[in-house]
C-alpha cells in the first residue's frame, strides 16, 4: 500500500468550498479549506485521481520538506540537503517559482535562483552533473513558499496549470477559465436534468465543461502529460489502473445544451474546442445574437461571462448590459440567469434585481457571480424579495 502524506491543492480565491466538496467526493480524507486551496490526506493513487478528476483545482502540490532558516546561507545549505536525486533524475529540465512573504527576502526571483544553485549543487555531488532549467518545456516544477524565516518546497505533479484541459486548441481573447467556469457550473447546481444556455459562449468554455461534468468526463484526460510522470516514484501501471476506473464511470445521459453566439469567430472556434472535446453529439451550436435567444419551453440554466470593458467604451458597456437584462426579462421567464463579470458598475443597467451574489477572484481580478430568478414580472412582483450577498443561502 502507498504511503499517506498531506496534499495541498490550489485553486482561484473564492471557489475553496467547492474543491474541498469535490476532493471529499473523490475520497479525499482530513480535507481543510485554506485561503485559496485545501489540503488532504492521501497516496500517490489519489494524487493522480485529483489531478485527472479535478474540475476546480489549478495545481496538486505533494511537500518535500518544511524547514526554519536564519539567513540566506542557511537557507541555502537546508534545500542543498535534500536528495534531490532521489526525487528526479539529473537529466530532467525543472522551472523553479517562489511565493515570497518574508522581509528575510525581498525578490521572489532571487529565491528561485538560490534554490536552484542549492538543487544543482546537490546534483553535482551525487551525480557529476546537473539539471537544467527550462521555463518554457519543463518536466519537473518545483514550488518554494516563503513567510517569514520558514519555508515549505513542494513538488507540483500537475506542471502546467490543471485550467489547461488539452481541449481548447483555440480562444476568443480574455477567455473564461475553464477551472472558473466548472466553479461556477456546481456553484449553480446545474445537472444534466435541465436546459443549460450560453448565449455568449466565446470559446464555449460553459457548454463544454458542463457537458464533461455532467456525463462524468475527467477532466485531466485531454491533457498531454503531468509533471509526476517525470518523478522517479512515479507508477505508469497504477497511473493506468487509476485512469481505467475514473473512465469507467463516465455516463452517456442526453443533454439539451445550447451554445450561441454573434461572433462567427467565436463559434468556429467554440465548435473546434468541442470536436477537440468529443462533445459534437452533446453541445448545440447556433449563430444568433443574444437578444435573439429562444426559450427552450422549461427551466433552463443560463451562464454568461460578457465583457467587463476594458475593450469597449463605457456606453456600449452600458448598452450590452441593458441589452442582457432586457433578453433575460423578457425572454427567459421561469428560468434562472447566472452572470459572471468584474463590472460593478455595468450591472446596474441589467435592471433586474439579484437573489444571490457571490465574491470570485479570476485570477487577480476581484468580480462577481450574479444569480437572477426570472419569475414572470420580475422586477415588479418580486420587488420586495431581499438580495443575498456573497455566498449567503435562499433559505
Amino acid at each position: 500500500m502507498n504511503d499517506q502524506f498531506t496534499i495541498l491543492v490550489r485553486t482561484y480565491a473564492g471557489l475553496e468550498e467547492v474543491l474541498a466538496a469535490e476532493v471529499r467526493k473523490l475520497g479525499g480524507a482530513d480535507v481543510e479549506e485554506i485561503t485559496r486551496g485545501i489540503t488532504c490526506i492521501g497516496d500517490l493513487g489519489f494524487l493522480y485521481k485529483l489531478n485527472l478528476g479535478l474540475r476546480t483545482g489549478l495545481r496538486v502540490l505533494k511537500p518535500v520538506t518544511t524547514f526554519r532558516f536564519r539567513n540566506k546561507e542557511d537557507f541555502f545549505s537546508q534545500v542543498m540537503e535534500i536528495d534531490w536525486h532521489r526525487l528526479f533524475s539529473v537529466d530532467k529540465t525543472m522551472t523553479i517559482d517562489t511565493l515570497l512573504f518574508s522581509e528575510q527576502f525581498n525578490n521572489s526571483m532571487y529565491v528561485s535562483q538560490l534554490t536552484k544553485d542549492a538543487i544543482c549543487d546537490r546534483f553535482r555531488k551525487e551525480t557529476n552533473k546537473r539539471p537544467f532549467i527550462d521555463s518554457n518545456t519543463p518536466q519537473i516544477y518545483i514550488s518554494v513558499y516563503v513567510r517569514d524565516n520558514e519555508t515549505t518546497i513542494y513538488l507540483d505533479s500537475s506542471g502546467e496549470s490543471l485550467h489547461k484541459r488539452g481541449y481548447r486548441k483555440q480562444q476568443v481573447q480574455a477567455p473564461l477559465s475553464e477551472v472558473m467556469a466548472a466553479g461556477i457550473l456546481q456553484i449553480s447546481g446545474w445537472t444534466h436534468h435541465f436546459p443549460l444556455l450560453d448565449p455568449m459562449c466565446g470559446s464555449g468554455t460553459f457548454s463544454i465543461e458542463a457537458a464533461l461534468m455532467a456525463n462524468n468526463i475527467p477532466p485531466g484526460i485531454f491533457r498531454p502529460g503531468f509533471s509526476f510522470e517525470h518523478w522517479i516514484e512515479h507508477d505508469p501501471e497504477l497511473f493506468q489502473t487509476i485512469l481505467t476506473s475514473l473512465t469507467s464511470k463516465i455516463t452517456d445521459f442526453p443533454l439539451d445544451i445550447r451554445a450561441s453566439d454573434r461572433s462567427r469567430v467565436a463559434l468556429q472556434i467554440a465548435t473546434e474546442n468541442v470536436k477537440e472535446a468529443d462533445l459534437e453529439g452533446d453541445i448545440v451550436i447556433e449563430h444568433r445574437p443574444i437578444e435573439k435567444s429562444v426559450n427552450p419551453g422549461k427551466k433552463a440554466f443560463i451562464f454568461m461571462n460578457p465583457p467587463y470593458g476594458e475593450r469597449l467604451q463605457t456606453d456600449e458597456i452600458e448598452k450590452l448590459y441593458g441589452l442582457i437584462g432586457s433578453t433575460l426579462k423578457h425572454t427567459f421567464m421561469g428560468c434562472e440567469a447566472w452572470l459572471f463579470t468584474s463590472n460593478e458598475e455595468a450591472l446596474k443597467h441589467i435592471g433586474l434585481r439579484p437573489s444571490r451574489r457571490f465574491k470570485l477572484f479570476n485570477g487577480p481580478l476581484e468580480c462577481r457571480l450574479i444569480k437572477y430568478e426570472l419569475y414572470p414580472g420580475t422586477k415588479k412582483v418580486h420587488k420586495e424579495k431581499p438580495e443575498k450577498s456573497d455566498g449567503e443561502d435562499d433559505s
